[in-house]
C-alpha cells in the first residue's frame, strides 16, 4: 500500500493531531498519507454532551468511514473514545503522550487558580473539571462552555470570562502553549482518562493496522490501557465526573482515580500500583476500590439524576 487514508475530525486541533500521526506514518512506513476530515455529530450539536450522547458523538462518523472503506486508519483524541469501541475495529497504536495536565488560561496573564479573584467566572465544558474546580475553589462561578479552543480563549479575551480550563496538550498542538498561565498539577486537578494521548484505530486484522502499530509508544500504551480499563469497569461516560491518571514508577504503574458529584461536594478517590504488564488489571482494581469506597452510590445518583444536573450551554 503506497497511500493511506486517515480519517479525522475536521476541527483545527484534530487536524493538527492527525498531521502528527500522518508524519509518523510516512516516516515509519514510507507511504503517502491523505487526511479524510469529517464533521461529527459532536461538532454539529450545540449543548451539553452529557445530555446528548456523550463523547461517542465525536467518533461515530469517523468509525463509519473505517467500516465502509472510505478510510484505512483513524486518529482520535484518546480521551474522546468511549470505553467500548465497535468490535470490528481495534486500537492499534498510542503515540507518545503529550502533557496530560489541565491548563488555566486567564485574562490576567500569569494568574494561577489560587490567584483568581473571589467569584471569578471560569469556563469549562467538562463535568470532571467542574467538580474539581468547585472542590478547590467553591467561591468561583463555573460557566459551562462549548466550542473549539480559539473560541474558548476568545471568551476570556473579550472579558466574558476571567479564565478557562483547557488541556495543555491541545494548546501545545495548536502552537498556543504561551497562553498557558498555570499547568495544574494532577494533585490539584486529576486529568481525564487518556488526556494528552492520541489513538490510532483500524479495522480488526487489517494489515495496515499491524503496520501502523510501529507508532505505538509502549509506556503511553500501558498508561492509557490502565486508565481505560478503569473507565470500562465503571461503565462510565461523560455524564460522570471521572478522572484517572496512570504514571510509570520504575517497572510499575501507579494509577490514581476519582469520582465526584457535579457540585464538587463529594469526592471519592482510589489509588493502587501494579507491574506495568498488568495495566488493565490495575485499572479494574482501582475501579473496584472506587466503588467500594462510596463510588457505587455516587454513580447511581449521577445516573438517576439525583446529583446536580449537568450544566447547560453557554
Amino acid at each position: 500500500m503506497t497511500r493511506v487514508r486517515v480519517a479525522t475530525r475536521a476541527s483545527e486541533l484534530a487536524l493538527a493531531q492527525a498531521r502528527l500521526v500522518a508524519a509518523g506514518l510516512e516516516a515509519a512506513l514510507g507511504v503517502r498519507v491523505e487526511l479524510v476530515p469529517l464533521t461529527t455529530a459532536g461538532d454539529r450539536i450545540r449543548g451539553p454532551l452529557a445530555r446528548l450522547g456523550g463523547k461517542g458523538l465525536f467518533v461515530k462518523e469517523i468509525e463509519a468511514a473505517l467500516l465502509d472503506g472510505r478510510a484505512d486508519l483513524a486518529v482520535h483524541s484518546a480521551k474522546d473514545l468511549p470505553a467500548e469501541i465497535d468490535p470490528a475495529l481495534e486500537l492499534v497504536a498510542f503515540p507518545e503522550r503529550a502533557d496530560p495536565r489541565d491548563a488555566l488560561a486567564a485574562r490576567a496573564r500569569g494568574a494561577s487558580l489560587d490567584a483568581l479573584p473571589r467569584g471569578a467566572r471560569v469556563g469549562t465544558g467538562s463535568l470532571r473539571r467542574t467538580a474539581q474546580l468547585r472542590q478547590a475553589r467553591p467561591d468561583l462561578e463555573v460557566v459551562p462552555l462549548r466550542g473549539n479552543v480559539p473560541t474558548r480563549l476568545r471568551r476570556v479575551e473579550s472579558g466574558g470570562l476571567d479564565a478557562v480550563v483547557l488541556a495543555c496538550a491541545g494548546l501545545e498542538r495548536l502552537g498556543l502553549a504561551d497562553r498557558i498561565d498555570e499547568r495544574l498539577a494532577p494533585e490539584r486537578m486529576l486529568p481525564a482518562v487518556a488526556q494528552g494521548a492520541l489513538a490510532v484505530e483500524a479495522r480488526r486484522g487489517d494489515p495496515i493496522g499491524r503496520d501502523a502499530a510501529a507508532l505505538d509508544h509502549a509506556e503511553t500504551a500501558e498508561r492509557v490501557r490502565a486508565e481505560r480499563a478503569c473507565l470500562a469497569a465503571l461503565g462510565a461516560d461523560c455524564s460522570v465526573p471521572l478522572a484517572a491518571f496512570a504514571e510509570r514508577v520504575g517497572a510499575r504503574l501507579s494509577l490514581r482515580a476519582l469520582l465526584a458529584s457535579t457540585d464538587g461536594a463529594r469526592l471519592v478517590r482510589a489509588q493502587a500500583e501494579a507491574p506495568a504488564a498488568e495495566a488493565e488489571a490495575l485499572g479494574r482494581g482501582v475501579a473496584e476500590r472506587l466503588l467500594a469506597g462510596g463510588g457505587g452510590e455516587l454513580l447511581d445518583e449521577l445516573r438517576t439524576g439525583a446529583a446536580a444536573a449537568p450544566p447547560g450551554p453557554a
